[in-house]
């Protein structure tokens, strides 16, 4: 099972579990037979002969290595991250947003690996743990959809919720300004783990637009309230009273 996929998941590709080496283990497992048959043999020879294998899987890590793309290896996002800690990015989305660690780092791919004829998602699957320090494990292009396609539905429905809060008058002006001030700040933070360097000018900047975008929704949202109102579904119009 992939880490940090929900547990009726199998992102993993089954190939995987054929590639850790075992192949070095045929010609140990001969040699194996041949020194029962010699009893006489030298501990220090059998030693020898059981080890030898190792060098066609060095010579294997390396091959591996030189088979990773140029971009791979170039790519320098979540380097802020150590390996091995996905469960504290996952605990820390967890508390804050409603996405996953895997789908906020496989939506970074996606975006990054973008050409002209859709999303590279063979070579985000088959380079993850190359990309992203804390994700372990290989993903199919199926997987690396499905997160893509998770990050979205949330974005947009947290999107939705988020907006109706702004317009149905339950916040202040002032609780707007403290919701948008917290998720400026989360928003800050992951932008700064993916290794994205903001200027105080351009944060205090984009804090400024936001205030006033919000703003001129809670005024806009006030006149609709007391107005007619069409429906988003069937696009009946109908008057709501005072």
């Amino acid at each position: 099972m992939t880490e940090g996929a929900p547990p009726d998941e199998t992102d993993v590709e089954a190939a995987d579990d054929g590639s850790t080496g075992h192949q070095p283990d045929a010609p140990a497992a001969a040699g194996d037979g041949a020194d029962d048959a010699t009893t006489d043999s030298d501990p220090a020879d059998s030693a020898t002969e059981q080890t030898a294998p190792a060098e066609p899987a060095s010579e294997t890590a390396v091959s591996e290595a030189s088979d990773i793309p140029s971009d791979v290896q170039k790519y320098d996002r979540f380097k802020k991250i150590e390996g091995g800690t996905y469960d504290r990015a996952n605990d820390f989305l967890r508390d804050r947003t409603y996405i996953t660690a895997r789908e906020w780092a496989i939506a970074r791919l996606c975006a990054d690996f973008r050409t002209e004829t859709g999303v590279e998602m063979t070579k985000i699957g088959e380079n993850l743990p190359e990309l992203v320090p804390f994700m372990t494990d290989t993903y199919t292009p199926q997987a690396v959809n499905q997160a893509r396609a998770a990050f979205e539905d949330k974005v947009r429905k947290a999107g939705a919720t988020f907006l109706y809060g702004a317009m149905c008058d339950f916040f202040t002006a002032e609780d707007l300004d403290d919701v948008m001030y917290e998720a400026t700040e989360v928003a800050k933070f992951l932008l700064e783990v993916e290794g994205v360097d903001l200027a105080v000018e351009d944060e205090m900047e984009a804090e400024d637009r936001i205030s006033s975008v919000m703003r001129e929704v809670r005024e806009q949202s006030a006149a609709l309230r007391h107005d007619e109102v069409c429906c988003p579904e069937c696009g009946n119009e109908f008057e709501v009273d005072e």
